[in-house]
């Protein structure tokens, strides 16, 4: 049996991991968490999620808010608050200007930022692939501005209604990738705070330069944010344990090793 290796660089040097945090809603886990109450948020759980993941990351590891950047990933945004705004316009009951602002995924990065005193920049980026390497190759970029100390990153995804599943029909056509399974009113989130590799963060990630790639799971449906929960938890295994960790998402995506700080 031949061993594929593939090879693919994301990271130009490596990142340190200074928090990470997940939370999860209506998915019918153990963890399930009720979904938090955020003002001026209503009806979805993409916003309150978004929010309770970044406030443990930045809560956990205090910073300056104006050497912090933030980045959000979510391919299809906050598809609960679009399709019940488009319910009503249908329908012809009185728009409602809440939804429209909501709707919007940098809404919950603007309440965020006001928050936590973040006056770096904050960014809102959609991908069919892995957030992992997309998220990772994002905070590289921008922590070479000599200006920024850190970059908090974020997945969002939400069950969804029959549109949204209509639309992932037509992303995975012909490409055997799977449908996500997410009961409709179901939201999960993951962040990771970045900074520097050093003594302040006793975990960094690298890429993998060569990897074998046939040890790594079925390719997830488009979007998924499964890799960012996957990262969150070999970083906790590493806090407790030390060591390293290759954390190959899927088959084909960049691979990452993660390295728990010696003494």
């Amino acid at each position: 049996m031949t061993t594929e290796k593939i090879e693919k660089t994301v990271l130009r040097s490596p990142l340190g991991i200074l928090a990470t945090a997940t939370a999860t809603h209506g998915t019918g886990r153990d963890d399930d968490i009720p979904l938090p109450r955020l003002p001026g948020f209503v009806e979805s759980a993409f916003s309150p999620l978004a929010f309770d993941v970044s406030r443990q990351c930045l809560t956990e590891r205090p910073g300056d808010g104006a050497r912090t950047a933030v980045v959000l990933a979510t391919l299809m945004g906050d598809t609960t608050t679009a399709d019940l705004a488009s319910q009503r316009m249908v329908s012809g009951r009185v728009h409602n200007p809440l939804l429209f602002m909501q709707a919007t995924a940098n809404a919950v990065l603007g309440y965020t930022s006001q928050e936590f005193g973040i006056t770096g920049q904050t960014f809102s980026l959609s991908t069919l692939d892995d957030p992992v390497a997309e998220l990772l190759a994002m905070a590289d970029l921008l922590l070479e501005d000599p200006e920024l100390d850190r970059v908090l990153v974020l997945g969002v995804e939400l069950g969804g209604s029959e549109r949204l599943a209509a639309m992932y029909q037509e992303l995975v056509a012909d490409s055997g990738r799977p449908l996500p399974d997410l009961p409709a009113t179901a939201g999960l989130a993951a962040a990771v705070l970045l900074g520097r590799p050093g003594g302040e963060a006793p975990v960094s990630v690298r890429s993998a330069e060569a990897y074998d790639a046939s040890g790594a799971g079925a390719a997830g449906h488009p979007g998924s944010i499964q890799g960012l929960f996957d990262l969150a938890a070999a970083h906790r295994r590493l806090l407790r344990d030390g060591g390293s960790h290759l954390l190959v998402t899927e088959p084909r995506s960049p691979a990452f090793i993660l390295t728990a700080a010696t003494e």
